[in-house]
């Protein structure tokens, strides 16, 4: 036997091939729809069943549980490999990258040099692009975009029309969503939700204050598009000043209402410099 009859012998199979069917890209490129020539137990995939488009070998690692299915489409440079599954009618382009246990699928796009991996999730209509990193068990879906150089990590959710774009990061088991905007240097973390018609790009458009109230639950408030204040609180979601009104009425004088006061008098003081605030404090 030869040398290279033995490397062949040892190669390991090839969990899929390219077959005739084809689709084109949204930049003319030709996708082979592909064929599964083992099972993927883990997916339910078993041999002969028909997956996705994908341009070449290139895109889907052949070694792995990696998997592309329904009409989903991975084209150009991108890669997905580990035990990462892109399907629907998902895309993923450019120098994308979805790997770890990473899921990628509906309407989702990813594109660009941006990378999707460990156990996140893109779905809905979201689209993840430029350089920017969607990992550990976040979630993005819906209409949100991450954008720039942003990251999303840890629990955190980015949903709805919400945008996360800049140097941004957003972790912990924060929620970022409805029409909110999270740019420049901003970060969202621990148990803050961001909504509404937020517009955060410092970090000083921000804060939140756990173990709070009653309940010890956590107080968020954030700058709004027109310069307001918005804060939410357990089942409250309003302005400062209807926050005020509302532990008035449900807590009179005693200590939480006085604890909510001092923290009302915190939020006003740091509001007070978003007029003239140019960068982030050294």
């Amino acid at each position: 036997m030869t040398d290279t009859q033995q490397v062949e012998q040892n190669a390991p199979a090839k969990k899929y091939e390219l077959t005739d069917e084809t689709t084109k890209s949204w930049d003319d490129r030709t996708l082979y729809r592909i064929r599964a020539l083992v099972a993927i137990a883990s997916i339910g995939v078993a041999a002969g069943d028909l997956g996705g488009f994908i341009e070449a070998e290139k895109n889907l690692t052949q070694f792995d549980d990696a998997w592309v299915s329904g009409n989903a489409r991975v084209s150009g440079n991108a890669r997905v490999f580990d035990d990462a599954w892109v399907f629907d009618d998902a895309r993923v382009s450019g120098n994308a990258r979805v790997f770890g246990n990473a899921w990628v699928f509906d309407d989702a796009r990813v594109f660009d040099d941006a990378w999707v991996f460990d156990d996140a999730w893109v779905s809905g209509n979201a689209w993840v692009s430029g350089n920017a990193r969607v990992s550990g068990n976040a979630r993005v879906s819906g209409n949100a975009w991450v954008s720039g150089n942003a990251r999303v990590s840890g629990n955190a959710w980015v949903f709805d029309d919400a945008w996360v774009s800049g140097n941004a990061r957003v972790f912990g088991n924060a929620w970022v969503f409805d029409d909110a905007r999270v740019s420049g240097n901003a970060w969202v973390h621990g148990n803050a939700w961001v909504h509404g018609n937020a517009s955060i790009e410092l970090s000083i458009h921000i804060g939140w204050h756990s173990h709070v109230g009653s309940e010890n639950g956590t107080l968020t408030w954030f700058r709004t598009r027109g310069g307001g204040i918005s804060v939410n609180r357990g089942c409250f979601s309003g302005t400062l000043s209807d926050f005020e009104g509302a532990v008035q009425k449900m807590h009179g004088g005693n200590q939480t209402a006085q604890e909510y006061g001092l923290l009302v008098q915190f939020i006003k003081l740091r509001a007070s410099a978003w007029g003239s605030e140019k960068r982030e404090a050294a």
